[in-house]
């Protein structure tokens, strides 16, 4: 979503801030602008198009600064034009950049036209940069403070005035703001990686902090206007450019990156001990008497995987909520319960906020599961489990999911063993079949050839049902899920046992229906739905384990999964929901990596 860089230095700055932009471009975004002060104050180039575009226009127009700001911007407030591109300015005097969404625009909207000032676009963001001028007497730094203590929302926003030719001014709430280090110049970013290259040297700041960079160093002052010290880290962020090789779109590289993610991911598993979470984890885990799980999109549904393990396995009370839902109901607060929040990114804005209202509740037990070691989420939970499945391009997520998978399912077992309910002998046996996953993922991956014939088929229909029972319920959520983001096909999921429910209603020879079926013990019950639709004239299109005894026939069609794999089927099974998604999408010709409307990291509510 959203990204910011900026810089004070004593050389041109244009080009740091032009590769940030180009390395935040995997978060999804709408436009883009930087803006540099000069001689004549601030001066901006945007676009609606890539940031080779703004490139372009940069180096066309000859704009140089050493000081600047730059965003990529993902509409909420306005359409994706010219106008409401970002950086937005003030009277030609003041420019800034913002990520989040202000709640209360509208009033703070109509008090500055009362002070006589004018808007150009439909931005929520103009409003902070009118405010924070109406403020300005001399001191940008006292200005900021003074108009973030009006705004309600979230915001991530980098200021700059010309009168102050070596100063840019951020504050944060509620988005990830971070400060750079250099040597006789500074940075500031809404992530580390945007600076690779420029710096490793980094300040995470906290919920309500202002700063100021200048060339000589950097102030903070906390949300009750206190100076702050805040704890500088080393952080060597990969700023390289990640390389397609053989594959025509990150997300089909991504889906046969999973072996090598999992790997990855379980090289930290000798065994299932509490410490692999975190010191003091053992404690915590003896400690707690229930889950409660807050994510959202693909990472709720791992969540909803996750359930049936540490219900079956570990036998604890397990609880999954929508992180977006669960901050805005009364909910009975058990400080008792470990609270698992789950994000790739880890600044998913609705699961922070989640986070933070249960800690609010009294839950004082937090588990992070993510895949970036210096997010908020991280620094925020008392214990943490990094899934290394590495950078994740696309915007439809794969590689993320099934590692999330694989950290829940060494959670679950964890606290098993912990219980007393995973002997020796099991314990063995669930790291060996671990340890087999990427090798029965690359059995999965090597069905690619069969799926792409699926996927003509599907590129022609506008619909599309999922079925799954169990624990695959949610990986046929998260099939449906992956067609409709990258191919724009509408499509639901359902309990195969929900069909008779009212779904069946949908059923035609016009409806595909995809069916996940594992040969475990809902299989008889499966077959017995698979038979529901084909008696409505439904076409059937079943990923089934070998010795499932579900064979192609008339409105049935069936792709031999390699092997069942018990506990650990979810995750095989989910790949070939993710390759009929992705050759369908290429099949209609859309934008695989950056589908329409969406963004990677989702940092506003």
């Amino acid at each position: 979503m959203c990204g910011i860089v900026g810089a004070v230095a004593q050389r041109n700055i244009v080009s740091v801030l032009i590769e940030g932009l180009r390395r935040l471009e995997y978060r999804g975004y709408d436009s883009c602008g930087v803006a540099v002060l000069d001689a004549r104050g601030p001066t901006r180039a945007r676009s609606v198009e890539r940031v080779a575009d703004l490139e372009g226009q940069v180096r066309d127009g000859n704009l140089e600064g050493v000081t600047g700001i730059a965003h990529t911007r993902w509409a909420t407030h306005g359409a994706p034009v010219t106008d409401n591109a970002h950086p937005i300015f003030s009277r030609d005097a003041l420019a800034l950049v913002h990520n989040g969404i202000i709640e209360n625009y509208e009033g703070l909207r109509e008090m500055l036209r009362g002070k006589g000032y004018e808007f150009i676009s439909q931005t929520d963001t103009e409003v902070i940069a009118h405010l924070i001028h109406s403020l300005y007497r001399g001191d940008l730094f006292a200005a900021v403070r003074a108009a973030v203590a009006q705004l309600h929302g979230a915001y991530a926003i980098a200021v700059l005035h010309k009168d102050q030719p070596h100063t840019v001014v951020g504050a944060r709430q509620g988005s990830p703001l971070v400060v750079g280090l250099g040597e006789g110049e500074n940075f500031l970013a809404s992530d580390a990686l945007a600076l690779a290259g420029s710096t490793e040297r980094f300040i995470f700041l906290e919920e309500g902090d202002v700063c100021e960079l200048s060339l000589d160093g950097v102030r903070i002052a906390d949300r009750q206007g206190e100076a702050a010290q805040r704890e500088v880290r080393q952080v060597a962020a990969y700023g390289g450019a990640v390389e397609l090789g053989p594959y025509r779109h990150f997300m089909q590289k991504e889906i046969f990156e999973q072996p090598r993610a999992i790997t990855d991911t379980i090289a930290q598993t000798d065994a299932f001990d509490a410490s692999i979470f975190g010191e003091g984890a053992g404690q915590v885990f003896a400690d707690i008497d229930s889950l409660l799980i807050l994510a959202c999109g693909t990472s709720y549904y791992s969540g909803l995987t996750a359930k049936y393990w540490l219900e079956s396995l570990a036998r604890i009370p397990t609880q999954v909520e929508i992180a977006s839902e669960y901050r805005y109901r009364e909910s009975v607060p058990n400080p008792k319960s470990l609270v698992v929040v789950i994000s790739q990114s880890g600044e998913t804005a609705d699961t922070l906020a989640a986070l933070k209202h249960a800690q609010g509740l009294g839950h004082k037990h937090t588990l992070a599961i993510c895949n970036v070691g210096t997010s908020a989420m991280v620094r925020q939970t008392e214990l943490s489990f990094l899934t290394h499945a590495g950078r994740e391009i696309g915007v439809a997520s794969t590689k993320a999911f099934t590692t999330q998978l694989v950290a829940l399912f060494t959670l679950a077992a964890t606290l098993a063993k912990l219980r007393g309910r995973l002997n020796d002998e099991q314990e063995a046996d669930y790291l060996k079949q671990l340890r087999h996953l990427p090798a029965a993922l690359n059995s999965v991956l090597a069905l690619e050839p069969q799926i792409i014939a699926w996927s003509e088929e599907f590129s022609r229909k506008e619909h599309a049902l999922f079925l799954g029972r169990g624990m695959h319920y949610p990986i046929a959520l998260e099939g449906a899920l992956k067609l409709k983001e990258i191919s724009y096909i509408h499509a639901e999921a359902y309990p195969a046992g929900e069909l008779k429910h009212g779904p069946l209603a949908l059923v035609t020879e016009a409806m595909p229906v995809v069916t996940v079926a594992p040969n475990d013990a809902l299989l008889e019950k499966l077959k017995s739905n698979i038979q529901e639709v084909r008696a409505r004239g439904g076409q059937l299109y079943v990923f089934a384990d070998a010795d499932t005894k579900i064979v192609n026939g008339e409105g049935l069609h069936v792709i031999r999964m390699p092997e069942h794999y018990g506990l650990l089927s979810p995750i095989l099974h989910v790949v070939p929901l993710q390759l009929l998604a992705y050759h369908t999408a290429c099949a209609r010709g859309t934008d695989v990596d950056k589908p329409r409307n969406l963004a990677k990291s989702v940092t506003v509510e």
